[in-house]
């Protein structure tokens, strides 16, 4: 029992790790691109702009679906049952 609880803390401390690094390399890169294509054409950075909103919260979910899964092993964990 108290192995299965200290692998789950573990696990749930990598996820959020994991999905905290992760989302912070994507929003780099995001926001490197969309800085990097505004220089090179002002003209569209409206439309830039738009599709960089709509990819941060495609990002931000990929996270909060990880911490979710976290939260049901820290909460209920189907393991110990």
């Amino acid at each position: 029992m108290e192995t299965i609880q200290a692998f789950s803390v573990i696990a749930i401390a990598l996820i959020f790790g994991l999905c905290g690094a992760g989302t912070a390399v994507a929003f780099g890169n995001l926001g490197g691109k969309l800085i990097e294509s505004s220089a090179r054409q002002p003209e569209l950075a409206p439309k830039l702009q738009v599709q960089f909103f709509l990819v941060a919260g495609f990002v931000d979910v990929i996270s909060i679906i990880g911490v979710g899964i976290s939260f049901v092993f820290l909460f209920a964990n189907p393991f110990l049952g």
